[in-house]
C-alpha cells in the first residue's frame, strides 16, 4: 500500500520548508534585529504559517486519493 506519490512528496517538502521559515522568522523577530528587517521577516512569517497548513492538507488529500 504505497500512498506517497511524487506530488504528495512535493507538498510535504513545501510544508517542511514553510514550517522552517516560520520558526526561523520567529527566532529572528525575537532577536530584536532581524537580518532582513522587521517588516520583511514579519511578512515571511505571516505567509509561511498558512502555507505550512495548506501544503500539509494538500499532501494528506493527495495521499488519501491514491490509497488502493
Amino acid at each position: 500500500m504505497n500512498v506517497i506519490t511524487p506530488k504528495s512528496g512535493l507538498f510535504l517538502a513545501g510544508s517542511c520548508i514553510a514550517a522552517i521559515a516560520a520558526v526561523g522568522s520567529i527566532f529572528e523577530l525575537s532577536s530584536g534585529q532581524p537580518d532582513l528587517g522587521t517588516q520583511t521577516t514579519a511578512i515571511i512569517l505571516a505567509l509561511s504559517i498558512p502555507l505550512t497548513g495548506l501544503f500539509f492538507v494538500a499532501a494528506v488529500k493527495d495521499a488519501r486519493a491514491n490509497i488502493k
